[in-house]
C-alpha cells in the first residue's frame, strides 16, 4: 500500500460468529507516541491499569482483580466517565518490556490488541494496534468509531507521556 492510500479502519472480522450473509465490522486502530522516558519505566507503567486515571481524564477508578504480581493474566476493573461504565481487562500477553497485549470488555465493546516498546536514542517509543469491535447501539456509529478510537488513544497516550517527561509519579508494576 502506497503512502497516500489509506486502509480503511474497518475490517471484516474472521473469528467472531455470526448469521450467514452478515458482515461483522471491526475498527482497526494504530499509532504511535515517542515519550523520554527509559523503556522499561514506560512498560511498566502502562502495564499496571490503576496507573491509567493519572493520564486519563475519562477513566474513574481501576482494582487490581488477581494478586500481584502484574504479569500474564492479570485482570483489573475499570470505571469509564460518569456513568461509571465498567471495564474488564485482561492481559493477554507480557514480555518485558517489548509487548503488552491486552483484551478489554464491555457492555458496549470489546477491544483486544498490543502495545509494543522500541528503545531509541531519546527514550521510548510506544505504538498500540487494537481490534475494536462495537456492540450494541455503537455500532450504529459505523466508520466513525475508527477516527473517534484513534483521536481517543492519541489523547490517552500523549497523557502516559505528559506524566512520564513530568516524573508526576505514577506507580510501577
Amino acid at each position: 500500500m502506497s503512502r497516500t492510500q489509506r486502509q480503511s479502519p474497518w475490517t471484516p472480522s474472521a473469528v467472531e460468529s455470526r448469521p450467514a450473509g452478515t458482515v461483522s465490522l471491526v475498527a482497526h486502530i494504530r499509532g504511535h507516541v515517542r515519550i523520554a522516558a527509559p523503556i522499561e519505566r514506560v512498560f511498566d507503567t502502562a502495564a499496571d491499569s490503576r496507573n491509567e486515571p493519572s493520564f486519563n481524564p475519562a477513566m474513574s477508578d481501576v482494582e487490581l482483580l488477581t494478586p500481584p504480581p502484574i504479569g500474564l493474566g492479570a485482570r483489573f476493573r475499570a470505571r469509564m466517565g460518569r456513568a461509571g461504565m465498567v471495564m474488564l481487562v485482561e492481559l493477554t500477553e507480557f514480555d518485558r518490556p517489548r509487548r503488552l497485549g491486552s483484551r478489554t470488555t464491555s457492555s458496549m465493546m470489546e477491544t483486544s490488541g498490543a502495545l509494543t516498546f522500541t528503545a531509541d536514542t531519546d527514550g521510548t517509543v510506544m505504538s498500540w494496534d487494537w481490534q475494536v469491535r462495537p456492540k450494541g447501539w455503537l455500532r450504529t456509529l459505523g466508520p466513525l468509531a475508527g477516527p473517534l478510537g484513534r483521536r481517543m488513544e492519541r489523547r490517552i497516550w500523549t497523557g502516559l507521556k505528559h506524566i512520564l517527561e513530568n516524573d508526576d509519579g505514577a506507580r510501577s508494576s
